[in-house]
C-alpha cells in the first residue's frame, strides 16, 4: 500500500515526546507499506538537538529517506516571529475557525499536497494533527486516517480551568469550545482516527460519536531503553520533559519550589537531576545556588542518568495524550513517583508499578520509602519493566497500525 504521511513537524530524531512517536510510527509502518512524508519543519524543535537547523534538516532527510519513499520538508508559517504567531492568535478570536486550526495554514504545503497526490497513486493519506485537516480539501476520494496526540479540545478546556489569569483563562476556554465543534463535524469525514490511549479514545468518541475511532499507544523502543546490568543507582531523583512545554515548565516549578525544599534537608546526600532543553530560569538559577540541585538542559542520551537515579518524578498536572516520558520510565525500569494525571491512558497500577502523589507531602513520603525500602524499588522496578515489554513496544504497535490501514483500505 502507498501513503502519503503529513506531518506537522519533522519526526526526528525520537528524543522524547512528539518526535519519538512520530518517528516510530512512521519508521515501522514503512517496513509493511510504501510511505511518502511531507512534513512542516518546525525550528522550535529541531533547534536545540542539533549545531544547527540546517544541519538538523539536512540529517533528518537523509536518515528518514532509509524509511520513507520521499521526504520533503515545509518551513512553517510563523516560525522566526514571536509577533506572527501572537498576531495569529488574536486574529483566530475573529475568524470562522481557531488558532489551532489556522496555525498551519500555507499555501506552499497545500501545493505540495496536490503534487505529490497528483504524482503517485496513494490508498491512503494520513494526517498527524488536527491543525493538517484543512489540507484534506485535496485528497479527493482517497481514504484518509487523523492521528490525535492529545484531544486538543479537552486539552485546552483543561487547561483553562486551571489558569489563574482571566483572560488566559478565557482564551483558552473559547478556543477549546470552538476547536470541539470542528472536532465533532471533522472527524467523522476521516476513513479512521486514532488516539495514543484508550482514555482519549473514549473522549473522542464522546466529542464525535460517528467517528472511526481507535487506540494506537504511545510505545517506547524496548531494545534502546534498556535498563543496564546492575546499574549503581545513587541516592539521585530524575525529572525528564522538554522545558518550553507548560505542562512540564508546571511540573519543574513545582519540583523547585515545593517538593525540593521538603525533602532537600532531611536527606543532605540526596541529589536531584533535571532533563530537558529551553530550562526555566528561575531552575537555572537554582541550579547556581544549590549545588544537589543539576539542570542539565538537553541531553543526547538520558539512559546513564536513569540507570544512576533510584527515582524518577513526574508531577505533570496537566496536558493532554499520555507521557512518552513515563513509557521510558517504564522501559527503563525505574522506580516511578507521578501524578495519577502524568499516568492518563498508561497501564500502570498505583502500588505495583508506580506510586501515586499529588501534593508535595506525598511525593516525599512515596520518594524515601522508594529510596530506603529495597524491597518495594526492587518490585516497582521489575513491575515497570515487565509492563513496558508487555504492553508498549514499537514493533507490536507498528504492526497493529499497518494492519489498521489495511483494514480500512478501499472503504
Amino acid at each position: 500500500m502507498k501513503i502519503l504521511w503529513l506531518s506537522h513537524f519533522i519526526p526526528y530524531p525520537p528524543k522524547g515526546g512528539v518526535l519519538q512517536r512520530g518517528y516510530h510510527l512512521v519508521e515501522q509502518l514503512s517496513q509493511y507499506h510504501e510511505v511518502h512524508l511531507l512534513a512542516f519543519n518546525q525550528e522550535d524543535l529541531i533547534a536545540p538537538l542539533f549545531p544547527s537547523v540546517a544541519e538538523g534538516v539536512l540529517e533528518a532527510q537523509n536518515h528518514l529517506s532509509t524509511y520513507c519513499r520521499s521526504v520533503e520538508f515545509v518551513p512553517l508559517p510563523l516560525d522566526g516571529s514571536s509577533f506572527a504567531k501572537k498576531w495569529m492568535a488574536i486574529k483566530s478570536l475573529f475568524t470562522k475557525a481557531p488558532y489551532t486550526m489556522n496555525w498551519l495554514l500555507s499555501d506552499e504545503y497545500a501545493e505540495k499536497v496536490k503534487s505529490l497526490i497528483k504524482q503517485h497513486d496513494f490508498d491512503f493519506v494520513h494526517f498527524d494533527t488536527i491543525s493538517l485537516a484543512p489540507f484534506k480539501q485535496y485528497c479527493g476520494d482517497i481514504p484518509t486516517s487523523l492521528d490525535h496526540h492529545n484531544i486538543e479540545s479537552h486539552m485546552l478546556i483543561r487547561r483553562a480551568s486551571k489558569e489563574n489569569n482571566a483572560l488566559k483563562k478565557l482564551y483558552f476556554k473559547q478556543e477549546g469550545q470552538r476547536l470541539e465543534k470542528f472536532e465533532k463535524s471533522l472527524c467523522p469525514t476521516f476513513s479512521f482516527n486514532f488516539t495514543c490511549s484508550e482514555v482519549d479514545t473514549l473522549r473522542l468518541k464522546e466529542i464525535a460519536p460517528q467517528s472511526q475511532c481507535h487506540t494506537v499507544a504511545n510505545g517506547v523502543d524496548t531494545n534502546y531503553f534498556l535498563p543496564a546490568q546492575n546499574p549503581q543507582k545513587s541516592n539521585r531523583l530524575i525529572f525528564v520533559g522538554t522545558l518550553s512545554w507548560y505542562p512540564n515548565i508546571e511540573a519543574v516549578l513545582f519540583i523547585a519550589n515545593e517538593i525540593w525544599p521538603a525533602i532537600k534537608n532531611k536527606h543532605p546526600e540526596l541529589e536531584i537531576d533535571i532533563i530537558g532543553a529551553n530550562p526555566p530560569e528561575e531552575i537555572v538559577k537554582l541550579s547556581k545556588q544549590d549545588k544537589r540541585f543539576h539542570v542539565h538542559g538537553f541531553v543526547d542520551d538520558i539512559r546513564p542518568y536513569l540507570d544512576n537515579a533510584k527515582c524518577y518524578i513526574c508531577p505533570i498536572k496537566d496536558g493532554g495524550g499520555t507521557k512518552l516520558k513515563i513509557v521510558d520510565a517504564l522501559s527503563m525500569g525505574m522506580a516511578i513517583v507521578a501524578d495519577q494525571i502524568a499516568c492518563e491512558g498508561i497501564d500502570v497500577s498505583d502500588q505495583k508499578n508506580v506510586i501515586y502523589a499529588s501534593s508535595a507531602e506525598e511525593y516525599v513520603t512515596a520518594i524515601e520509602q522508594v529510596l530506603f525500602d529495597n524491597e518495594k524499588r526492587n518490585t516497582l522496578q521489575t513491575e515497570a519493566r515487565e509492563l513496558a515489554l508487555a504492553e508498549y513496544s514499537y514493533a507490536s504497535i507498528g504492526k497493529n497500525l499497518a494492519q489498521l490501514f489495511d483494514d480500512y483500505a478501499g472503504k
